[in-house]
């Protein structure tokens, strides 16, 4: 079974950054195409963006034109850049297939202030 372990939340201002990272525990990763989701508080889980084995990538809404989600293969990685975040974005981040195939991760908590 695969593990993942995400890091790199934190508490930011509105308008800040933080660089998500996701690590899977074997090199099956490079097959399957990863995505990164979020729960907020009292909500239910949803993708915010995936990126294929080949490296095309798709967002929702909420998230477009301020989060880039990238990948290295090589090192069994995945990324979240989140610019101009808002409070809205405040949840626990985790990383898992895009049909959430493997056992989910601790995820990062990702705090947004106003």
């Amino acid at each position: 079974q695969v593990q993942l372990v995400e890091s790199g939340g934190g508490l930011v201002q509105a308008g800040g950054s933080l660089r998500l990272s996701c690590a899977a525990s074997r090199n099956i990763f490079r097959l399957n195409a990863m995505g990164w989701y979020r729960q907020p508080p009292g909500k239910q889980r949803e993708l915010v963006a995936h990126i294929t084995s080949g490296g095309s990538t798709n967002y929702t809404d909420s998230v477009k034109g301020r989060f880039t989600i990238s990948r290295d293969n090589t090192k069994n990685m995945v990324y979240l850049q989140m610019n101009s975040l808002k409070p809205e974005d405040t949840a626990v981040y985790y990383c898992n297939t895009v049909d959430s195939r493997w056992n989910w991760g601790q995820g990062t908590q990702v705090t947004v202030s106003s």
